[in-house]
């Protein structure tokens, strides 16, 4: 459990946020999505406790993540969107470091390199941006901790590999675990993430599940615009809407047209949305 409250956070003069309040709950994947520069990054610092917030603002897992004890870190993992390079080999990286964390399954890291085709002795200097990532999120993965934050998991990777990650985190998720995926490759992860939180500067936009937003809105493909549209982008094929879901319609959620729906429409959604999960 991840709860936050009234959280405010200032780069020097640089209001980040201001009475941000969170509550994320065990079992979800949850899909951390907004504008560059909203604060997605420095959220997912704050939650494992690389940058300093206020004790009673931020508690995930019964502690404050900035004391940085170490039964919290053992049970909780950060992987940046641009990890630093280490020296020697993906092999002996994480047997270096896989050792402070109780739940680390070395089998399955090497199991999961050789999904990703990342080969365990080659040097990480050695290896594209793309293998790096692979071998990283095969190590963040294989960790098992109860939480896990991941910060751009898919950028770098191709089209296979994506696949592939989908597959192995769907898999991982149970009641016990916890994962939150800041991203801006929405159509990556799009039937990966639930619930959906999207963030503003210094506010939250939207914090639901996928099923609830389904229940507010519905997404409809046309070859004519409606006037009554919260949203509308023009395609190929027509025109892709975001309407009010007035009459119960069953459709699917498309998180690239709502992320773009709702950052045209912030009031309506806040509203419409900001009791239901907070």
């Amino acid at each position: 459990m991840i709860q936050i409250k009234n959280l405010s956070f200032s780069y020097s003069k640089n209001n980040v946020f201001r009475d941000l309040s969170l509550s994320l709950s065990r079992g979800n994947i949850y899909g951390l999505l907004g504008q560059n520069g909203v604060g997605k990054t420095t959220l997912l610092k704050l939650m494992s406790g690389l940058l300093r917030s206020e004790q009673e603002s931020c508690i995930v897992d019964g502690y404050h993540p900035y004391k940085r004890l170490p039964a919290f870190l053992q049970d909780i993992y950060y992987l940046p969107e641009e990890p630093a390079c280490p020296q020697g080999t993906v092999a002996r990286f994480a047997e270096n470091n896989g050792s402070f964390y109780p739940t680390f399954d070395k089998d399955f890291f090497y199991e999961l390199l050789d999904r990703f085709e990342v080969q365990p002795e080659k040097r990480f200097r050695d290896l594209s941006a793309g293998q790096q990532k692979k071998a990283y999120v095969s190590y963040a993965l294989s960790l098992n901790t109860r939480i896990l934050l991941l910060d751009e998991p898919s950028n770098g990777m191709d089209i296979p590999s994506k696949t592939i990650f989908r597959s192995i985190v769907a898999g991982q998720i149970n009641e016990e675990r916890l994962l939150v995926i800041s991203t801006h490759q929405v159509r990556d992860l799009e039937n990966l993430i639930d619930p959906i939180i999207i963030l503003d500067r210094k506010d939250v936009l939207l914090h639901a599940s996928i099923e609830e937003i389904a229940q507010k809105v519905c997404f409809i493909n046309s070859v004519e615009k409606q006037k009554d549209a919260l949203y509308c982008e023009e395609t190929p094929l027509g025109f892709s809407m975001v309407r009010e879901n007035t009459a119960g319609l069953d459709t699917k959620v498309n998180l690239e047209t709502l992320f773009n729906a709702v950052l045209i429409q912030k009031e309506w959604f806040k509203e419409q949305f900001n009791t239901m999960t907070l």
